[in-house]
């Protein structure tokens, strides 16, 4: 059976959404994400983790058992090869990385799409787990076409051609864009700009033209006080957090406070 994607249902509905980032590949990880209650999909970050085949299997059965939609952000490399095997797995959204002209969009879409008469995508029938029990090809179709099709804005040159990469994205059916500070800073040769203010009017200016073409703009956020700022410009959905820090950070503040308690006896 073909797990129902809620978060599309979301984004159909014209409602805000909250994902969560995890890199460890710990099927625990989702399903921890799920139990919660709180999130509207988690999205793996596979561009920074070490996974096989199978353990996106694993990661997508265990998100399924608290009815969790998951989202794979691949290296741009081998974006075809794990998207469509994410895909396969019951992965349910895709955030396309790297994107620097309206040909990415192109090939962003190809990958995700199926190839019928209309659409000419790059998806073909492949027995992975929506055949375990029964293959149905009108859902497996109808799944296809609800996958939440994302792409990040983050290289300079990408900035420079906005209009034209936003408008190939609406051509092409893209729900969401993606803001990366980090290596928009990195692709000027100011790897320092995404911890000052000077980089504020080009992460404004994704977030305003993305609302000026219809797609929503999606912000990552470290924490909930951030998110009031990009309200106020205008964004609806947030990923916040990543396992990986907050384990950290968790861990710390455990540690320190245990460690003042100790150093009295």
């Amino acid at each position: 059976m073909i797990m129902q994607n809620t978060f599309r249902k979301l984004l159909d509905e014209d409602k805000p959404t909250v994902g969560t980032h995890f890199m460890l590949v710990d099927p625990d990880v989702p399903e921890l994400i799920g139990d919660t209650g709180f999130f509207d999909y988690g999205e793996f970050t596979a561009e920074y983790s070490a996974f096989d085949f199978p353990m996106l299997y694993n990661l997508a059965r265990s998100a399924q058992c608290g009815n969790l939609p998951l989202m794979i952000k691949p290296d741009q490399d081998g974006q075809g090869f794990w998207t469509q095997a994410a895909l396969g797995a019951g992965f349910k959204a895709v955030l396309f990385t790297d994107i620097r002209t309206p040909e990415d969009v192109d090939e962003a879409h190809r990958i995700i799409r199926p190839d019928t008469p209309d659409v000419r995508g790059h998806v073909g029938v492949k027995l992975r787990r929506p055949a375990l029990n029964s293959y149905d090809t009108t859902a497996y179709l109808k799944d296809l076409e609800s996958v939440v099709f994302c792409i990040m804005f983050e290289k300079d040159i990408a900035v420079e051609n906005i209009d034209a990469i936003l408008e190939r994205a609406r051509e092409k059916g893209v729900d969401m864009t993606q803001w990366g500070p980090a290596d928009f800073g990195f692709s000027r040769g100011e790897p320092t700009l995404m911890q000052t203010k000077e980089i504020r009017p080009f992460e404004e200016k994704v977030i305003k033209k993305s609302l000026e073409y219809g797609i929503a703009p999606r912000i990552e956020i470290g924490s909930v006080e951030q998110a009031k700022r990009y309200i106020d410009l205008g964004v609806r959905h947030f990923c916040l957090g990543w396992d990986r820090f907050i384990l950290r950070q968790q861990l710390s503040e455990l540690g320190a406070a245990m460690k003042k308690v100790t150093e009295q006896l």
